[in-house]
């Protein structure tokens, strides 16, 4: 095997607007490709310089938006990156502290779950 690297994620959203929009302007992710593909839309977005980015889908058949959990982001300040998201009406759960150090939890507007963790 010779694989690199985590290129794409794939999280699958109800409303691709509205998770475009979550997640550029709560997040503060970059919108790096957004292009219709025929019934399709390929709606991928990611934090600035990051190799691994998430692409925002409807779901395929047989899926449900909403069911993914535990992706862990890093944060260079996890405080303040909380305090955005509450300031944007996101619920947060955290900062706490644990053993391997300190994390908050919250959810996209479709529930895929997110673990934000200090960097480090």
């Amino acid at each position: 095997m010779s694989l690199t690297q985590i290129r794409t994620l794939t999280m699958f959203v109800d409303d691709q607007e509205r998770a475009r929009r979550f997640y550029a302007d709560v997040l503060g992710f970059e919108v790096r490709t957004d292009l219709a593909m025929g019934d399709n839309r390929w709606l991928e977005v990611a934090p600035p310089g990051a190799a691994t980015a998430i692409v925002l889908h409807r779901p395929f058949p047989g899926a449900t938006a909403g069911t993914s959990g535990g992706t862990i982001l890093a944060s260079s300040d996890l405080d303040a990156d909380v305090e955005r998201l509450r300031a944007a009406g996101v619920a947060v759960d955290g900062p706490n502290e644990l053993p391997w150090g300190r994390q908050a939890t919250f959810a996209d507007p479709d529930g895929n779950g997110y673990v934000l963790s200090s960097a480090g």
